[in-house]
């Protein structure tokens, strides 16, 4: 046993911990993608903890090293000191799908990882039963899941989780696919269950991307960096259960965090500008008729080109992770700038609100290209050829050496909405041809 291991046993301190997490993928760079970059982390016993980030920040992928789901490149994680190297007794997880399955019924769904432990029975039933009725699910027992809401079928993913009396409770973005009232519903029960200690669950660790939940439950909010993903921040909680949203502390502590989530540290943007980004950026995928919706909001009163995050994400009705998607994008093409948990429209984005249709496509074609490598890339090559057309397969191939299959596509799919909103070049999506040709 290493001697970090040993310490940690020795020190009994921590539920969960992480020593110098790191994780990478392989991609067609034989250096890969580093995804998690020397994380440590502990959860101590009492405590509920939130993580916060940016899409692609790897704070998922940081949950699955923990729970023993996804083995760590370099680093190790520890549960009461001893090392974990696969799914282990003692905790539970709840994913952000319902992941249930649709030929057993609630019941059957809930009993499910008591018969993985080889629990008789009559005690999983009677274990079952009980949990069901914790969560809130009384008298749907025998329903299948083709029956439920889907805020009822996030309760019975609580209630499996819980049948287990896990020591730590493992929550991945467990509200993401509900609506905002059921969220806030199965959000408030859960608090309760806590507070009221009706769980014999001794730490949690929420994924969110939502900051006003974190601020809720949680004792304690680590907000990641990304590309690659770290701690850039350790937020205390220290607001008396339950909190009031309205109470100025709790309402200061979203607005820093949402400005740990919209800036960049004065190294790494110094870094930034120092280093242009490369063809295989991982370009945020904002639709561009939320960007030029939310521009023009931002334009016209009540804000007149500057706007406070939170009250932009409420009054837009933007949840917080598609909120920091339009930022980043608008920042990266020169159209905004944040500070503080404030944005600010600049020129070229005032420029762009006022103009008209084809005005706008001309702006944003300009700004596209400098910004954005990729798109610049392929106007480049259509350019030149002497059909100025090629396969779609030919960029694919190249982002592949930066990124997955799954990632190159995706910024593919982006660049290539942002392009044909410009006008930069066409696509066909039967062929998968990208050309000049205006159609």
């Amino acid at each position: 046993m290493p001697a970090e291991i040993t310490l940690a046993v020795e020190a009994g301190t921590s539920l969960i911990a992480a020593n110098a997490v790191c994780k990478t993928y392989a991609t067609g760079d034989a250096a890969g993608r580093l995804v998690l970059d020397h994380v440590d982390f502990a959860l101590k016993e009492g405590e509920i903890v939130a993580i916060l980030g940016k899409s692609g920040s790897g704070k998922s992928t940081f949950l699955r090293v923990l729970a023993g789901l996804t083995e760590p490149s370099d680093g190790f994680a520890t549960y009461r000191g001893r090392p974990v190297t696969a799914p282990v007794q003692g905790m539970a997880m709840v994913f952000q799908s319902f992941a249930l399955f649709p030929w057993l019924t609630v019941l059957g769904n809930v009993e499910l990882g008591l018969e993985a432990q080889g629990v008789p029975m009559d005690d999983r039933h009677r274990r079952a039963i009980a949990a069901i009725d914790l969560i809130g699910l009384d008298g749907f027992e025998s329903a299948y899941p083709k029956e439920l809401s889907g805020g009822m079928r996030q309760r019975v993913g609580f209630a499996r989780a819980l049948v287990v009396n896990p020591d730590v409770l493992l929550l991945d973005e467990p509200f993401s696919q509900l609506d905002v009232l059921t969220a806030e519903t199965l959000r408030g029960d859960i608090e309760d269950l806590w507070r009221d200690r009706r769980i014999p669950t001794k730490g949690i660790i929420l994924v969110s991307h939502n900051i006003e939940d974190a601020v809720v439950l949680a004792d304690r909010i680590i907000v990641f960096g990304s590309d690659p993903g770290c701690i850039r921040a350790d937020i205390p909680v220290t607001l008396p259960r339950p909190r009031d949203q309205a109470n100025p502390i709790f309402r200061s502590l979203v607005d820093q965090v949402y400005a740990l989530l919209t800036t960049v540290p004065g190294a790494e943007a110094a870094k930034r500008r120092a280093e242009p980004i490369g063809l295989g950026y991982r370009v945020p995928d904002a639709s561009i008729q939320q960007l030029t919706g939310l521009l023009d909001a931002l334009s016209q009163p009540p804000y007149e080109g500057r706007a406070d995050l939170p009250k932009l994400a409420e009054s837009e009705h933007l949840s917080t992770d598609s909120l920091m998607v339009l930022v980043e994008t608008l920042q990266l093409l020169g159209f905004a700038q944040v500070g503080g948990g404030d944005i600010e429209m600049l020129p070229p984005g005032r420029a762009f609100a006022a103009a008209d249709l084809q005005h706008r496509k001309q702006i944003y074609a300009d700004h596209l290209r400098r910004a954005v490598p990729l798109a610049a890339h392929i106007r480049r090559v259509l350019d030149e050829r002497p059909g100025h057309s090629a396969p779609e397969g030919r960029f694919l191939a190249e982002l592949e050496d930066y990124l997955s299959e799954e990632e190159a596509r995706q910024v593919f799919e982006t660049v290539i909405n942002w392009g044909r909103y410009a006008e930069l070049f066409a696509y066909d999506i039967d062929s998968g041809v990208l050309s000049l040709e205006n159609p």
